[in-house]
């Protein structure tokens, strides 16, 4: 079905086909009609299906219908998302559909200054894309009302909840009209999904593109089985022998994302890490020389890549699977997107064992497994960690560890046995004092995954740095 067919305005049609828009995703085409009959729509479609402009459209035609009516400008649509990335491409794709219209258009979130925000309110504003925090701060100070509110989106509202959300979203609700048109969307349906919706949405028209807890068909998925020490080595090696030039690679902390970004880059890869602990400009850059190719590997945890809309993007790889098994639908979402193809690798070692399972119980699908040559696994726990990712205290070193002699004299002697003391060492002058214990080296149960850094062999690295040259 052509955009023609749908009853949009002149206006918004001539932005489409600027765009090189010509047939509608199948979410368009329910979403559409709904939105400009000003139903409620309650929306599941994965990422990569077309749902902003799906809700945009149809909400830019129906703001344009009462454009200049009343005085001032207030907020008359409110799009709320979970991240500052989401929003800003949201903020982004409103704007070039509303090329022609007379609208403007605010995208409001934190990690930077609130004082531009503050002066676009006094100029007025129609539209307001906005992650909750920051809306509530400009609530907050009164620089804001929304009493003028027409339209309320409330997109990847599943990851909204996953992040804690759901407080300052009724905080939100009860500054907003009674009447208005709600449209929510989202990836999954969880229990807590549909109890929000029967909160916020009035006989909603209900819109499934794709099965509930599926994942795109043109993605090809598989696992490959190694050990956790070795998963780093056996990424590098992936990406440079298969000459692959944007890789988007997910782990579950900040502290793993530097690490695995640095050690990546000492093998010869151009890496940068995306987390909550960046600043957001440095975040945009990172996303920004990743678009454009200045940089091969984006490593990212869960909630910085959330929304990420990257054009052309074969490889998304797990280095580790996420703990929440919906995460894992979010993203692999990030390839194959509006109809192209896309690959999407886990590394899983045997501690992951109940990670897999539990994703291929929510996808419905056994995911192919295979084993690369040269890093077969050993089928033992990592050093680290215990099946089931139990963290593993510090062990007793039998070798001059003075924490661990001085503990096992303690341990003897509560038995009436006799232990030897720990080795003492003369003071100056009379006397004699214990030597100091040694610092018991911390152990931390996440920050595992590789072993530590034993660089690749010179011709390795050198093939990496030429393949990141080729056109």
């Amino acid at each position: 079905m052509s955009f023609n067919e749908l009853g949009l305005s002149p206006h918004i049609l001539r932005a489409v086909k600027e765009l090189g828009y010509e047939q509608a995703t199948p979410i368009q085409q329910q979403a559409i009609p709904a939105i400009l009959a000003g139903q409620d729509v309650l929306g599941g479609a994965q990422t990569g299906t077309g749902k902003t402009a799906g809700f945009t459209l149809p909400m830019l035609h129906r703001l344009l219908a009462n454009h200049g009516r009343g005085g001032r400008r207030q907020v008359r649509a409110l799009v709320l998302t979970p991240t500052r990335e989401l929003a800003a491409q949201v903020g982004e794709s409103i704007v070039k559909y509303a090329h022609h219209l007379p609208f403007r258009t605010l995208v409001a979130y934190g990690g930077v200054s609130i004082k531009p925000n503050l002066d676009a309110i006094k100029l007025g504003i129609d539209i307001l894309v906005a992650t909750p925090g920051r809306l509530l701060d400009l609530l907050t100070q009164g620089a804001l009302t929304l009493s003028a509110l027409e339209v309320l989106v409330l997109d990847e509202a599943d990851r909204m909840l996953d992040m804690g959300f759901i407080t300052d979203i009724r905080r939100i609700m009860k500054a907003l009209p009674e009447e208005r048109q709600t449209l929510l969307f989202s990836a999954t349906f969880s229990d807590d999904i549909k109890a929000l919706a029967d909160d916020l949405l009035k006989t909603p028209t209900l819109i499934e593109v794709s099965p509930t807890n599926s994942t795109a068909e043109q993605v090809n998925q598989r696992i490959i089985k190694v050990d956790r020490e070795r998963k780093r080595e056996l990424l590098s090696h992936m990406i440079g022998r298969n000459n692959w030039q944007r890789v988007l690679v997910f782990v579950r902390t900040k502290q793993i994302a530097d690490r695995l970004a640095e050690q990546m880059v000492k093998d010869g890869l151009d890496t940068v890490a995306i987390h909550g602990d960046k600043t957001q400009g440095a975040r945009n850059r990172a996303l920004a020389d990743f678009r454009e190719g200045k940089v091969r590997v984006l490593v990212a945890t869960d909630i910085a890549a959330r929304g990420l809309d990257i054009d052309d993007l074969p490889h998304v790889i797990n280095f580790e699977l996420p703990q929440v098994a919906e995460d894992y639908i979010h993203r692999i979402g990030r390839t194959g997107r509006a109809g192209r193809g896309g690959e999407a690798i886990s590394l899983v070692s045997l501690d992951e064992h109940d990670q897999l399972k539990a994703i291929e119980a929510l996808i419905g699908l056994s995911i192919p497994s295979e084993i690369q040559e040269g890093y077969e696994p050993s089928g033992k726990p990592t050093r680290q960690t215990l099946p089931g990712n139990k963290q593993l205290q510090s062990p007793s070193r039998e070798r001059g560890h003075a924490n661990a002699r001085h503990n096992s004299g303690k341990n003897s002697a509560g038995k009436g046995q006799s232990a030897k003391p720990a080795g003492k060492r003369p003071a100056k002058g009379s006397g004699s004092k214990p030597a100091a214990p040694a610092r018991k080296k911390e152990v931390r149960g996440e920050d595992t995954g590789f072993a530590p850094l034993r660089r690749l062999p010179k011709a390795q690295r050198d093939d990496y740095q030429d393949n990141s040259n080729e056109e």
